[in-house]
C-alpha cells in the first residue's frame, strides 16, 4: 500500500471516528431523557472507536497491535450494550423515564 493511500485511509479513519465520539457526545447533552441519550452513549461511541482502533491498527499493523485492537473493539462492543441495558432497567425502575414517549411499554405490564 502506498504511503499517501494509507494517509487518505488514515485520516478518513481518524476523521469518521471524531465525527461518531462527537455525535455521541452532543447526543447525551441534547436529548431529552435516559432512553434516547442511552442510544446516544453506546452506537456511535462503539463506531467512532472501532474507527480510531482501525487507523491504529492500519498505521502499525504488528499482532500485538491487531490483537489488542481487536480485544478493545469486543470488549466494548460487548458491554456498552449490556450497561445500557442495565441503566436503562434502572431508570425504568426508579421511574426517570418519559411514559410518554414510548411507543410500546412491555415491562409496563409487569405485577410488582
Amino acid at each position: 500500500m502506498s504511503p499517501e493511500l494509507r494517509d487518505v485511509i488514515s485520516a478518513v479513519l481518524v476523521l469518521s471516528g471524531a465525527v461518531m465520539c462527537l455525535a455521541a457526545g452532543v447526543g447525551i447533552i441534547r436529548f431529552p431523557d435516559v432512553l434516547s441519550r442511552l442510544h446516544a452513549a453506546t452506537k456511535p461511541q462503539i463506531f467512532g472507536l472501532m474507527a480510531i482502533t482501525a487507523d491504529v491498527a492500519l498505521n502499525n499493523p504488528t499482532i500485538g497491535t491487531i490483537t489488542l485492537v481487536l480485544a478493545i473493539v469486543v470488549f466494548q462492543a460487548l458491554t456498552a450494550p449490556v450497561v445500557a441495558h442495565l441503566v436503562a432497567r434502572a431508570a425504568y425502575d426508579s421511574h426517570h423515564i418519559r411514559v410518554d414517549v414510548l411507543i410500546i411499554d412491555e415491562l409496563g405490564t409487569r405485577p410488582d
